[in-house]
């Protein structure tokens, strides 16, 4: 091999060592910036104080709507969510077989697969939300087809790099048997990865549930239809009595599928067999036959019943029409030609204005989320605090957090700061605690303790073991989670703008209701491009800390 073959390689490194840094500072000085000239200060939070006393007494009394009433709207929430997240599974697992190198047909289908999944995480649900509205009317189908779309942007992406992560031995030794394609494939990828399936498809249900109040400002029924109503005449007793509700909804949900997806992930199901053997009770046996029924055989089958039976309960909750399918269907094409060509209907430097409030939004948030979620992290992480009572605390605010959708928070700083970017840089500010803290724990529990051991068996104290060692070894997956949190917050900001928290949302929503729905598609072209560019620095920052 050459010299010059090997310094190629060699300046590549040093020029990622040197960019990187830059490239990470100067994000951290545009958050800081953004966090000034949006005005957030601790005066203009400090006068919102009287704001925020005065809205706590307008929601007093909560009146909570009829046990019936109430219970029919759950109902429709989790029955849109549910079937949002199924869909979103049926179109991710051909689409990420497709995408993954290791089962792709040639480069040009992997290509496409990966463009689809890029441009499913592009396009912000709401505006699918809008398209979907115009097509099918008011209602759960709107809201089903697009989180279930672009729900397939984080699903289809996970389940790919997943598939590309397995030992592809299984499946080329079932090849060179002479079986087909699908054989291989159904052979070799769903016993393996159907835990890590589950626990994805759990992961989106309860981000579709935190967006489906969010659809309701554009006709989605359930919860968010009924918050969106009463807050729209100002009836805040009832609007945060529903977003009580939400709250509550979510934090069990968290809980509930935090325990599963552990359960699945956590487990020794590897020595037991692959997920099919267990759901049909065990192994087949040589002569290609079932086993007995067992107990556990009956569970899962029952468990598989119970699916399909939620489905069909859901698709009946839902009230969908398979003729208003149809018809919607037909009369896309016509509809599709309302938003084309893009123009941006004589308000183009509003547009644009308003598109760079929104990334100074994602920016402050993301810097101001950082700063306050890293000591919660820290106190959340079992191996650094030892005293299982005081991070047991810390993990429980993480889950209250986590659980508080970030439109409800955005209503509230509308209310309290008044219309505007602060509002919605705080809401998120506080959303990206949630996230962070959990994540910035996680990567911490994930460290080397022999590392931390040895250096502390050297006679180094304890903060000197964490600085040295603990955040030496999760930095890399710190920043990897700050940029994933900046991508995140470029679109909630395009979305919280709807209720009024700043940014190119209100333009957005606006344009839809005087039908500028080519202004819509013009708002939608700078969005993608906006996140394309962030997610290829994601990608170059992430391959350069590794």
């Amino acid at each position: 091999m050459s010299s010059r073959t090997l310094e190629r390689p060699a300046r590549r490194a040093t020029f990622s060592g040197v960019a990187v840094p830059l490239v990470l500072v100067a994000m951290v000085v545009v958050g800081a910036w953004s966090v000034y000239d949006l005005g957030i200060n601790p005066a203009s939070i400090i006068n919102s104080m009287e704001n925020a006393v005065a809205f706590t007494g307008r929601m007093f009394p909560l009146d909570f709507p009829p046990i019936g009433e109430l219970l029919s709207l759950i109902a429709e929430t989790f029955a849109i969510v549910f079937l949002a997240t199924v869909l979103s599974v049926l179109f991710s697992v051909p689409i990420a077989v497709a995408a993954a190198s290791s089962t792709a047909r040639n480069k040009l289908g992997r290509g496409t697969a990966r463009t689809v999944i890029v441009i499913a995480r592009a396009i912000p649900d709401l505006v699918l939300a809008i398209l979907f509205v115009r097509v099918f009317g008011l209602g759960a189908t709107a809201g089903i087809l697009a989180m279930g779309i672009h729900s397939v942007g984080m699903v289809g992406k996970l389940y790919a790099d997943a598939i590309e992560e397995l030992d592809d031995g299984p499946r080329t030794a079932i090849e060179s048997a002479g079986t087909r394609r699908s054989q291989q494939l159904w052979a070799a990828i769903p016993q393996k990865l159907m835990p890590q399936l589950i626990a994805t498809a759990l992961h989106r249900f309860d981000i579709n549930l935190r967006t489906s109040v969010l659809l309701g400002y554009v006709g989605v029924g359930g919860l968010g239809l009924a918050i969106a109503d009463a807050l729209r005449v100002l009836d805040y007793q009832r609007g945060m009595a529903l977003a009580l509700v939400v709250l509550a909804i979510c934090i069990i949900t968290e809980l509930i599928s935090g325990t599963i997806r552990a359960a699945l992930l956590g487990g020794s199901h590897a020595a037991k067999g692959t997920w099919v053997d267990r759901m049909w009770g065990g192994r087949r046996e040589a002569t290609g036959t079932l086993p007995p029924w067992s107990v556990d055989r009956v569970r899962r089958v029952l468990t598989f019943v119970a699916v399909i039976g939620l489905v069909l309960w859901s698709w009946s909750v839902a009230n969908i029409s398979v003729a208003n399918l149809a018809t919607g269907v037909m009369n896309l094409p016509e509809v599709l030609a309302l938003f084309f060509p893009p123009s941006a209907g004589g308000i183009g430097t509003v547009i644009w204005q308003q598109m760079l409030v929104t990334v100074q939004i994602a920016f402050a948030a993301t810097f101001l989320g950082a700063i306050l979620a890293l000591p919660i992290g820290i106190f959340a992480a079992r191996n650094i605090v030892r005293n299982r009572y005081v991070h047991g605390f810390f993990r429980m605010i993480i889950v209250v957090i986590r659980g508080i959708p970030e439109l409800i928070l955005a209503i509230i700083f509308v209310v309290i700061s008044g219309l505007g970017a602060v509002a919605g840089t705080l809401a998120l500010a506080v959303g990206a605690v949630g996230l962070l803290s959990k994540l910035s724990a996680d990567s911490l529990e994930e460290t080397d303790v022999r590392v931390q051991e040895a250096i502390r068996t050297g006679g180094a104290s304890e903060p000197q073991v964490f600085f040295s060692a603990t955040v030496r070894q999760s930095a890399p997956a710190f920043v990897a989670h700050m940029i994933y949190l900046l991508d995140t917050n470029i679109r909630s900001a395009t979305l919280l703008g709807v209720v009024g928290a700043g940014g190119i949302g209100f333009q957005l929503l606006n344009a839809t209701r005087v039908n500028q729905f080519e202004v819509v598609t013009y708002i939608l072209l700078m969005l993608i491009a906006v996140v394309l560019i962030i997610e290829l620095l994601a990608m170059w920052i992430r391959k350069s800390v590794r």
